[in-house]
């Protein structure tokens, strides 16, 4: 996403390079100035599509033929993606720290770091789920266990970091209440989700115990401060009008929790028999139903009001950003929650919600992927951003 990003403090002791022999313009580093963390988006994406159509209740012995050969390519596609943006963006923070510490300082770009942990942990989960098919199940876990820790780490330092900077040193108002605050929110979420996987394949007693019940901590975690944060993102909606247009699709963004812990409580009763001794392991399974139904019903209501929203300001000219990458994992996290649900109750109308959302998740996929490689090789993505018209400059500015 592209976004204004204010000028470092002097106080801080720190100098942005700009000369002719600094970082910043190093030839080979150029290319990646402009690169923020929102460039994670399109793994966590492309990692989703693998994950949730390897999932679909199609009703067929064997599936769709090809289908998981499909879903294994959108995963090694992930996975490449993921070691590029990982080089990359060690290069910008290596050339470029200026712009690195200014996108922490700025209270619109910040929340973006919770992406590189979703991406971690999407394209883990993924190996586990399709990825084995290629590399096997002894490297997919192995795989999978890296990138979870790695992705844990990271979400839960996120998780505290980000809302502590915007407490201690962004102080937003009213008027920049944005869904985006959610992503370093809902990546404890996806470790809730996707811990589980990995269960079965730690040895029984304690190590499983552990792993389970640590998901279901960050599951409340992620669900608690969810609940704190969405209803100020409805309310600066209802009072404060649409957002911006660039900054609409944005809205897609609430689905990921929804969706996420749908799929979550769905994952925790699956594992409950390897850890939990019966008939408590029962409780997860109804659970996952009193749970998921009714929010997953409220993620339906949000789908139909965003995409209002999102039809609005297309209508009024809304231009391809990397905010568009906002309709693929989210949409995925419902894909997987709508799959889980058909699986416990049994009910075809979840079987052809999932389907659905499935077909809304791959044609946004492939929209967005098309105008990103577009805007890549056009260059436009990574150049600096535009200038906004001229405004007076401020007298004063927060420093504190």
């Amino acid at each position: 996403m592209v976004t204004a990003v204010p000028r470092l403090p002097t106080h801080r002791g720190h100098t942005p390079h700009t000369g002719p022999t600094g970082p910043a313009t190093h030839p080979r580093a150029t290319a990646v100035r402009h690169l923020g963390p929102n460039w994670y988006a399109p793994v966590m994406g492309t990692a989703i599509v693998a994950t949730a159509g390897a999932g679909l209740p199609l009703g067929l012995p064997h599936g769709v033929p090809g289908l998981r050969t499909v879903c294994a390519a959108f995963w090694a596609l992930s996975l490449a993606l993921l070691i590029g943006l990982l080089v990359a963006r060690a290069a910008h923070w290596i050339h470029h720290r200026d712009r690195a510490g200014a996108h922490l300082m700025d209270p619109a770009t910040a929340p973006f770091y919770g992406c590189l942990s979703m991406a971690l942990l999407a394209v883990g989960g993924g190996a586990l789920a399709v990825g084995r098919d290629w590399i096997g199940t002894p490297a997919a876990v192995a795989l999978d266990a890296v990138l979870f820790t790695a992705g844990t780490l990271t979400g839960l330092t996120v998780a505290v970091a980000v809302p502590y900077l915007m407490i201690t040193r962004h102080r937003p108002d009213a008027s920049q209440i944005s869904a985006v605050w959610l992503l370093p929110l809902v990546a404890p979420m996806v470790s809730a989700a996707l811990g589980p996987a990995l269960v079965p394949h730690l040895p029984a007693g304690a190590p499983r115990a552990t792993l389970l019940l640590a998901c279901v901590a960050m599951f409340g975690v992620s669900l608690l401060a969810t609940l704190v944060t969405l209803p100020m993102i409805f309310a600066r909606l209802l009072t404060g009008g649409p957002p911006p247009l660039a900054l609409t699709p944005a809205l897609f963004l609430v689905l990921g929790p929804l969706g996420q812990s749908t799929t979550a409580t769905d994952k925790f009763a699956t594992a409950a028999p390897w850890v939990v001794p019966a008939p408590y392991d029962q409780g997860f399974a109804v659970l996952a139903v009193l749970y998921g139904v009714p929010v997953l019903g409220f993620a339906l209501f949000w789908l139909a009001l965003a995409g209002a929203l999102v039809v609005r300001a297309h209508r009024r000219g809304m231009r391809f950003t990397m905010t568009w990458w906002a309709f693929t994992f989210p949409v995925g996290t419902c894909v997987t929650g709508a799959e889980g649900l058909a699986r416990r109750t049994g009910l075809v109308v979840y079987d052809a919600l999932a389907i659905a959302l499935f077909a809304l998740l791959l044609t946004a996929w492939t929209v967005a992927a098309a105008h990103t490689a577009r805007g890549l090789f056009s260059g436009r993505l990574l150049a600096a951003p535009r200038p906004g018209p001229a405004e007076p400059a401020p007298t004063t500015a927060r420093t504190t």
